[in-house]
């Protein structure tokens, strides 16, 4: 049985996004608000399902590609 401390270390802040896509966390909170990047808003807290942003990600890779 997992309690909600352990599901909530299951998600990423915007810090730990910054961190896998090289990039700012400003840039992070940015295309979040702009509904570009998948988020949880959790009372004022945006998080981040991790398999989430990979699979977007990797559409947006796709449609890249095929553009």
């Amino acid at each position: 049985m997992s309690t909600d401390a352990e599901t909530s270390s299951d998600l990423w802040d915007a810090n730990d996004v910054a961190r896998y896509l090289k990039a700012s966390r400003s840039w992070v909170y940015h295309q979040a608000e702009a509904g570009r990047l998948p988020h949880l808003r959790i009372g004022g807290l945006l998080r981040f399902d991790p398999p989430t942003v990979k699979h977007s990600l990797a559409v947006k890779r796709l449609r890249e590609l095929r553009s």
